[in-house]
Order: C-alpha cells, then sequence, then structure tokens
C-alpha cells in the first residue's frame, strides 16, 4: 500500500466520521422534537397539570422534555429539571446496595431471615416467620400483606404528618396478620417486604441503607438530583395534586409553601427518593447493567416471578420485567407517591433508558398507566432506532 493511497484512505475515513458526528445531534434533535410535540399532544388530550420525561438514547445522548405546569397558583411552566418524588422507583437503589453486600459475602439470597432477626421479640409475629428467605422479600413472595392498609396507619399519618417513623414502627403493623399465602408459594407486592429486608441489611451491615446507597449509588453513577425523602423540604420540587378519594389522607396541591403536607420519611425502603427523569432514565440503564456484581448475581436479579402488575409482568430483584412490543421486554419499575407517578426502564432491544413522572397520581387524568405512556415513547424511538 502506497503512502499516498494510505493518506487518501485516513482522509477519507476522517470525513466520514466527521459526517456521522454531525447527523448524531442533527437526529437527536428529531427525535426531540418527535417525543416534545407527542407529550405535548397527550397533556392537551387529557389535562393532566404536567410531566417530564427523558431518554438515554445507544449513543449515549441524553434527551430531557417537560410539558404542562409545575405549579397552578403561580402557573410557572414545568421544566425538565423538575423533580418529583419517584416512589416504589426507589426499591432499585436499595437492592443495588443490598447486593453489594451480598456479593461480599454479609449474606446469601437463600438465607433464612430467622438467621439474623431470630431473637427479636416480635420476630414470631411476622407472618411466614420461620419460612422466610431474603430473596422473598425482594421479589414479594413473603406472604406479607401491605402494612400501609392495616390498622391505624393512615390515622396516624394525617394527624402526625411530620411524624418520623421507625422501621419497627411500620413493621408493627403487620405482626400477627394471616399470611396471604404459604411462603414463596405466590405474589403479593408489599412495601412492608422492603421494610422488613432493610432492616435486617442495616442490622447484618451495621450501616444505614441511605449511608450506603449514597455511596455506592448515587456518587458513584452522578445521580445529582437524586436525595433520600426524608423531609418535607426540596430544591426544585413541582408541585404534586394528590386525587381526591385516595387511599392517603390527601387530597389536592401536596406542597404548600413550599413545604410538603406530609413527611416522605415513612416510605424509606419501599422508595424513599426524590429525582428527576434524567437521573431515572440513567440510572434504569445502568441498574440493569449493574457491573459491580458479578454476572451470576445479575441474572438472578432479572430472573422474574409470576407477578399480578400487568398483563405477562414478572417480578425479579427489585426489578420489574414487562413486555414492551414493538420496543421489546423492559426492566425497571413504576412509582407512585401521594400526587406523583413515576416509571424509568431500560429496553435492551434498542439500548435505550426512558423515564417519566407526572405530578399528579389522577389515573382518571392520564387515562392509562405511565407505563403505556412510557410505551407510547418508546414506540417513536424504536422506529428510528431500528432504521439507524
Amino acid at each position: 500500500m502506497t503512502r499516498k493511497f494510505t493518506g487518501l484512505l485516513l482522509l477519507l475515513c476522517f470525513a466520514c466520521s466527521l459526517r456521522l458526528a454531525a447527523q448524531a445531534p442533527v437526529q437527536t434533535l428529531l427525535w426531540k422534537k418527535q417525543l416534545q410535540a407527542r407529550l405535548d399532544s397527550l397533556q392537551r388530550a387529557n389535562g393532566f397539570p404536567g410531566a417530564t420525561f427523558a431518554a438515554v438514547l445507544p449513543g449515549g445522548e441524553v434527551i430531557t422534555i417537560a410539558t404542562g405546569i409545575a405549579d397552578s397558583v403561580t402557573m410557572s411552566p414545568m421544566r425538565p429539571g423538575h423533580r418529583m418524588l419517584s416512589g416504589s422507583n426507589g426499591k432499585t437503589l436499595f437492592v443495588a446496595s443490598a447486593l453489594l453486600l451480598a456479593e461480599q459475602g454479609l449474606f446469601n439470597l437463600d438465607d433464612s431471615i430467622e438467621l439474623y432477626i431470630g431473637r427479636e421479640s416480635w420476630f414470631t409475629r411476622i407472618p411466614n416467620a420461620h419460612s422466610l428467605t431474603m430473596r422473598m422479600l425482594l421479589n414479594h413472595t413473603s406472604g406479607i400483606e401491605e402494612y400501609l392498609e392495616q390498622g391505624d396507619f393512615m390515622q396516624q399519618l394525617k394527624g402526625h404528618p411530620g411524624h418520623t417513623w421507625k422501621p419497627t414502627e411500620l413493621l408493627a403493623y403487620i405482626y400477627d396478620r394471616p399470611p396471604l399465602f404459604e411462603a414463596g408459594k405466590g405474589f403479593s407486592y408489599a412495601d412492608a417486604n422492603y421494610i422488613l429486608f432493610s432492616y435486617i441489611v442495616e442490622k447484618i451491615s451495621g450501616q444505614q441503607m441511605y449511608d450506603l446507597i449514597r455511596r455506592d449509588v448515587i456518587k458513584r453513577y452522578g445521580l445529582k438530583a437524586t436525595e433520600p425523602s426524608t423531609k418535607q423540604t426540596y430544591k426544585g420540587l413541582a408541585v404534586g395534586y394528590a386525587r381526591k378519594g385516595g387511599p392517603f389522607p390527601v387530597a389536592g396541591a401536596m406542597v404548600h409553601k413550599n413545604k410538603l403536607i406530609l413527611n416522605p420519611q415513612f416510605e424509606w425502603a419501599g422508595g424513599g427518593f426524590v429525582s428527576n427523569t434524567a437521573d431515572l432514565a440513567a440510572w434504569a440503564k445502568a441498574y440493569y447493567e449493574f457491573k459491580a456484581i458479578s454476572p451470576a448475581l445479575r441474572v438472578q436479579m432479572r430472573e422474574g416471578v409470576a407477578a399480578n402488575t400487568g398483563k405477562n409482568h414478572l417480578y425479579g430483584l427489585g426489578m420489574q420485567i414487562r413486555p414492551g412490543g414493538e420496543a421489546g421486554m423492559s426492566y425497571g419499575h413504576s412509582g407512585w407517591f401521594p400526587g406523583y407517578l413515576t416509571d424509568a426502564a431500560y429496553f435492551p432491544d434498542l439500548d435505550v433508558a426512558l423515564a417519566i413522572q407526572f405530578n399528579t397520581d389522577n389515573f382518571r387524568l392520564l387515562k392509562r398507566a405511565p407505563e403505556a405512556y412510557l410505551l407510547d415513547m418508546a414506540r417513536i424511538l424504536a422506529t428510528q432506532v431500528n432504521n439507524h
């Protein structure tokens, strides 16, 4: 090969790379325009207050958009960077930190929980206590009911909205309840599973779960808009609007004079975070890939049991596994907190991660679940990604 030909070849390669680099932002802008038009159309058609959306594309480009309003009093527009309470999506962060401890040998997923809390005075009052494993708590096959729906919890929350709850206070609501089914023989989603699991992990590790998550997830993955929901004031928080007649003793605006009307701290390991869609989408991909643990443990994380959360849904370890039609299977988690709805997922077939948040929990306004909105946006990207 002559020196002249080599130089020409390098020049052509350089020109091609410049062309591709120039096309990438143009294509990203086109996708952003299409996604924005769709989100605006859905907001106008259904009348929900506002929403934010983010996508992490195969090349690493990030699209963030917003629609509607963040506050009905000031009529301030929703911005892509607005934060909301992300509800049960936060379970993914708790599981990630716990799996790192399992990788280090602090516990095994199939260990009996009796091994760690068998001497607690209240241990035998837990449904299926002697049959439960750590894994059963994570994939909701424990037979334990949801604590939120028991006793006077809602009355206590209404009477003491600023109260800081201890895990054992929350677990007391499931004491002496008959199990829904034999341990490992069914599925019933309940935050109580994660409250109990995280209580055990703190006991094993001698560390606070939030401290572990800050170090191992938030800091490591650069989730700058994500923080524990342990207080009532947050910067950049969109006002959420709770539906009337919901299970919680609240309705209307969840924020009054820049302060949440109840302390979200009670959610803890059931969710427990404030975030935005850019962080949620980035973490959805990072959690699916989760390179900090072994491939074998990663496989277990993605192995799901049949779940009654939707048609053909599975539930892994802090991970909802759901069919997405032409977009393929998705791996992520939805979330609900009074006044806020969240969904975030990674689509391996497209190598795309998506997240959406609404500042309302009124399904009558949305007309469908947040997951359906996510799939609607995924279809737009699926057509384009498959053609490129």
